[in-house]
């Protein structure tokens, strides 16, 4: 059996994971820290790149890995435009996008460009991402928002998902696109996707716009205090962003975004801390039960994955509320690392043949006029 050498690369907002498989099997993991210090000298994300390229070649480098084996680099995908599940070969084009910022700027940006670099570098290794964030496979119907002036978008955790869907689907003998899944993925944000036959037809936009509140997100918010919150004197844009993201759910009520800090207090009889945290469960739930009426209620298993899957607290709650929909699946945690090198590897072993980022590919939407 031949031996493929895969690198996965994961930048987020405070740490770069990086990893080496052999196949399936796991030979290097690190999670690098970066110092908020460190990182506030940079004005983009994009201004990153060095940096973070270099920290992790050292880390590789330390860890004597030989770096001459490798035939796949796979990047976390980053706000591209939107785009169709799989994996994409990255091209000039997506870098540009990538540098740019074109749907808004992360920390995963920088997955692809570094995967590039690194690659460009080695005797035989290509260079990919794999479902991003912004991977849209939404109905039509799911795209109307209730004013033409804005439409639902598809940013969700579609990596993690699609992933932990086709791993239940095998341990069912079935193929993930003759299935039909709800998946909440709870972490420091929650998505809750609706996965008919393959295709996520509907899911909350789970960056700044819609859904359960999370650690650090507001979720859906009263818009009418919002707008109102809007224009009070002294509000400024960036300051009711931040609200939003970064800053609201957990963040707002307890000044910390850590989960397992909650679940604590919770467990230990703070009634606040227990009572954010359930509202966040019955959240989670109502969009589960949502999800199932977009599903016509035909519905094979509803799965919750992510981190806060751990906490036994949040996992009764919600299972309370809707397993009278379909059975409900625990993949607690979320090993996206496994999810980039096994993508990639599906690619070296000829199962899964790479995309193109061009306009064939990019998920144009053709809505009826929707202005007078």
């Amino acid at each position: 059996m031949a031996l493929h050498h895969i690198l996965a690369i994961n930048p987020g907002s405070t740490s770069t994971k990086v990893a080496i498989y052999i196949n399936t099997k796991v030979v290097f993991l690190k999670s690098i820290p970066h110092d908020s210090k460190e990182l506030e000298k940079f004005k983009r994300v994009s201004d990153q790149f060095q940096y973070r390229k270099d920290i992790i070649l050292d880390e590789l480098k330390n860890a004597h890995i030989e770096l001459d084996k490798i035939e796949a680099v796979v990047g976390r995908g980053g706000l591209v435009q939107p785009i169709k599940s799989g994996v994409y070969k990255i091209n000039a084009t997506m870098k540009k996008d990538l540098r740019t910022g074109v749907l808004g700027e992360h920390a995963s940006n920088l997955g692809g460009l570094i995967a590039d670099d690194i690659a460009r570098a080695l005797p035989s290794a290509k260079a990919f991402i794999a479902d991003p964030v912004v991977v849209d496979e939404l109905e039509d119907v799911a795209r109307i928002s209730g004013h033409p002036r804005f439409q639902r978008l598809s940013i969700f955790h579609a990596l993690n998902q699609k992933a932990t869907a086709r791993s239940y689907a095998r341990l069912l003998n079935k193929r993930y696109e003759d299935m039909n899944l709800i998946i909440a993925h709870l972490g420091g944000g929650i998505s809750v996707g609706a996965h008919k036959e393959g295709r996520v037809i509907d899911v909350n936009q789970a960056l700044d716009g819609e859904g359960p509140f999370s650690p650090e997100r507001s979720g859906t918010l009263p818009v009418g205090a919002l707008a109102r919150l809007c224009f009070d004197k002294g509000t400024d844009y960036e300051e009711v962003r931040k609200m939003i993201t970064g800053q609201g759910g957990f963040v707002a009520y307890f000044d910390t975004n850590n989960a397992y800090q909650i679940e604590l207090m919770a467990d230990e009889g703070d009634e606040k801390a227990r009572l954010i945290q359930d509202a966040m469960s019955y959240q989670v739930a109502k969009e589960i039960g949502g999800m199932a009426t977009v599903l016509h209620g035909d519905v094979d298993g509803i799965i919750l994955t992510g981190g806060i899957a751990n906490n036994p607290m949040v996992v009764e709650y919600v299972k309370k509320m809707v397993s009278f929909i379909a059975p409900v699946i625990i993949y607690p945690g979320e090993d996206e690392m496994h999810a980039l090198a096994m993508n990639g590897l599906r690619v070296l072993k000829g199962e899964l043949e790479a995309k193109e980022y061009n306009k064939e590919n990019m998920v144009r939407i053709e809505m009826p006029d929707q202005e007078d």
